[in-house]
């Protein structure tokens, strides 16, 4: 599915209250950009019985308290094992999912610091990180300079 099919069904499966399918053709552009710089248009990402997405959280070797959690994303079912023994268990499943589905995902989900794209199939040594800081960072941008050119017109009353 093209990134211009996944948005559109962000857009017709987002809730119906004025606000969110404004959102997210507001914040579309930022999501393509993004996603045009993965190898993959969908990922699979693993998720518990209860249909949550499975967290990672990783320590930094040289300090142990820094800690970040991570979602990871495969680019096929098989490299589920490669990072996680989670795959084996019965209780996960591994679904696949437009990439630009999982980056909006990102934003409503606040333990989450990154997603970890795992770009070659059969490798780990390929991946691509976005935080969510910088995601957040240029929706924000992308919000400002859709409100910015707009000009009130001086006969609105």
């Amino acid at each position: 599915m093209d990134l211009e099919a996944q948005i559109q069904l962000l857009i017709d499966n987002a809730p119906r209250d004025g606000i969110t399918p404004n959102l997210i053709a507001a914040i579309a552009p930022v999501l393509r950009a993004i996603a045009q710089k993965l190898c993959h248009s969908q990922y699979y990402i693993l998720q518990n019985s209860e249909g949550n997405w499975v967290l990672t959280t990783l320590s930094n070797r040289a300090n142990p308290g820094l800690e970040k959690r991570v979602l990871y994303a495969f680019p096929t079912i098989q490299d589920v094992s490669l990072i996680s023994t989670a795959g084996l268990d019965p209780q996960m499943l591994a679904k696949i999912t437009p990439v630009t589905h999982i980056l909006f995902q990102m934003v409503a989900l606040k333990p989450v610091d990154s997603i970890v794209f795992l770009e070659t199939p059969g490798k780990t040594t390929h991946t691509v990180e976005v935080r969510r800081t910088e995601l957040e960072k240029l929706i924000q941008q992308q919000l400002r300079q859709q409100r910015s050119p707009k000009h009130i017109p001086p006969d609105i009353a």
